[in-house]
């Protein structure tokens, strides 16, 4: 197994321990740690009063600014033992930066180290199909047919390979995968027509307690709508309607499992903006089984300041291995049909045309857009394929045409 270098990592409330653990605790739903291996804060719910020497100092710090002592900056190796005593550890992601999912991998491999009672709960799989990673794990499913019954590439569509160093881990250790998100037939609704136009049978599958009384996660939410363009006739209300959908239906998964697995330590894996100040899924968790819990985000993608995580972590700028491609635009259809081959791509240099159907690669179905994908997933550039691809002739109909291809970058 690669093991990943993390690059620094610090603690945000470290840098802001003169704040009072009541401020930050009104916006995660727990206390900041005050030093690096020392909780004197318990996690919790309970919200306090600010006394006058903390409103002082907070004061104190908004006119001063904030500092960061770049000679003595926290190491990984230093928090993992104050994230080993939360039951659920949230870590941030931008689902295209793979120094992030090293990351994500690095912690879970510590952490399972000092204790192999965890698992995973990951956005990037919906909940209707947890029995497929149930039955990966447990080997009665190969990668590839795991990634085809849980729709992977239909329903998440991300390059599998920022995630799968992760499932890897998990495969060799038995690590329970929880599948977080919510069905996208339901969000995709929500989205388009509002809550209101699910049907009762629709409504089952959602969580019954849906708290939009937070101003903050509101207004942010707000921000992001407002600053992008939107179609005429989209609605903010149904945008924010698919977020709180997003946080509480993954908040309701993860806190049915804490409480089925009593002994379990739970790793979330989910984007930044679902972790950020607490708001998202980490209080609606705890809205639902008091737990004790960290927040770590990437450095970079976040504002320091008081509440925004309770540690920031600075991966390398790690990118993915190059893949191998075809050098083809697939067309907007189920099936693979090549939409484009591109100039001096293998493609062309094959004799690919546009309008073709690639049948098979070295024997192997791949006439479903997904099976494509599936099969390419791990390959490189240089391998060579045997593709066959079923082509309109302007007088005889179709026909299925061999082609050899060398994959290049």
């Amino acid at each position: 197994m690669i093991k990943q270098k993390i690059g620094w990592v610090f603690l945000a409330m470290l840098i802001l321990q003169s704040l009072s653990a009541c401020q930050v605790k009104a916006q995660h739903g727990h206390a900041p740690h005050a030093v690096v291996g020392d909780k004197s804060q318990s996690h919790g719910t309970e919200e306090a009063e600010k006394s006058k020497d903390a409103k002082e100092d907070e004061a104190k710090i908004k006119t001063a600014g904030l500092v960061l002592d770049l000679r003595n900056l926290p190491t990984l190796d230093l928090i993992i033992s104050e994230l080993a005593k939360d039951r659920v550890i949230y870590v941030g992601e931008a689902h295209t930066t793979y120094g992030h999912h090293l990351s994500q991998l690095e912690i879970i491999r510590r952490l399972h180290e000092l204790d192999p009672n965890i698992a995973i709960g990951m956005e990037f799989f919906q909940q209707p199909f947890q029995q497929f990673l149930d039955d990966y794990i447990a080997g009665l499913l190969d990668e590839k047919e795991m990634l085809r019954k849980t729709e992977y590439y239909i329903r998440w569509a991300y390059d599998y390979r920022h995630y799968k160093p992760i499932l890897d881990y998990a495969k060799k250790h038995s690590i329970p995968l929880i599948a977080l998100n919510m069905p996208k037939e339901i969000t995709r609704k929500v989205g388009a027509e509002g809550m209101d136009a699910l049907t009762d049978e629709e409504r089952l599958e959602i969580p019954k307690d849906i708290d939009e009384s937070n101003a903050l996660y509101k207004k942010r939410i707000k921000d992001i709508f407002y600053q992008h363009p939107h179609g005429e006739g989209r609605s903010f209300d149904n945008f924010m309607q698919v977020q709180l959908l997003w946080d509480e239906g993954m908040a309701e998964r993860a806190a049915k499992y804490l409480k089925e697995n009593p002994k379990k330590r739970l790793v979330v894996l989910a984007g930044i903006g679902h972790l950020t100040d607490g708001t998202g899924i980490p209080q609606r968790v705890t809205r639902r089984i008091p737990v004790e819990s960290s927040i770590v985000l990437p450095a970079g993608s976040v504002e320091v300041r008081p509440g925004v995580s309770d540690f920031l972590l600075y991966p390398e700028d790690v990118k993915l291995p190059p893949t191998g491609r075809m050098g083809i635009i697939l067309a907007a259809d189920k099936k693979a049909v090549v939409g484009g081959v591109l100039p001096s791509s293998p493609a062309e240099q094959a004799g690919m045309e546009k309008g073709d159907v690639i049948l098979s690669l070295n024997g192997v179905s791949t006439e479903m857009l997904v099976d494509l994908r599936i099969f390419l997933v791990d390959k490189k550039p240089g391998d060579k394929l045997e593709v066959v691809v079923r082509r309109k002739g302007f007088f005889f109909g179709e026909r299925d045409i061999p082609l050899k291809m060398e994959l290049g970058k």
